[in-house]
C-alpha cells in the first residue's frame, strides 16, 4: 500500500442473541481483535486491528459474527470500525 492509500476499515458485529460465548472467534483471530469479557463473552477490544480476514465469521458455529468493510465517508475517507451491536 502506498502512502496515498487509506487503510481499509471494518465494522464488526456480534449478535448477542445468537452468541453462546464459546470463544472460537477469540481463538482464531490472527489480529487479536477480540478479548474475553468478565463472563467469557467476546469483546471487540481492538477493532482498528481487524484485517477483514473473516476467520471469526467462518469459524463461528452460531453465525453470530459479521465483518464488513466500512463504507467510505464523504471525501473517500474510511471510517473506523464500530463497537459490537448487542442483541441484533
Amino acid at each position: 500500500m502506498d502512502k496515498s492509500e487509506k487503510p481499509r476499515r471494518f465494522v464488526i458485529d456480534i449478535n448477542r442473541k445468537w452468541c453462546k460465548d464459546c470463544g472460537i472467534c477469540i481463538a482464531y483471530c490472527p489480529a487479536h481483535v477480540f478479548e474475553a469479557g468478565g463472563r467469557g463473552e467476546p469483546v471487540i477490544a481492538r477493532p482498528d486491528d481487524c484485517t477483514g480476514c473473516q476467520l471469526c465469521v467462518l469459524r463461528c458455529p452460531d453465525l453470530a459474527v459479521d465483518v464488513e468493510e466500512a463504507p467510505a465517508a464523504a471525501g473517500g475517507e474510511g471510517v473506523g470500525a464500530e463497537p459490537v451491536h448487542a442483541g441484533q
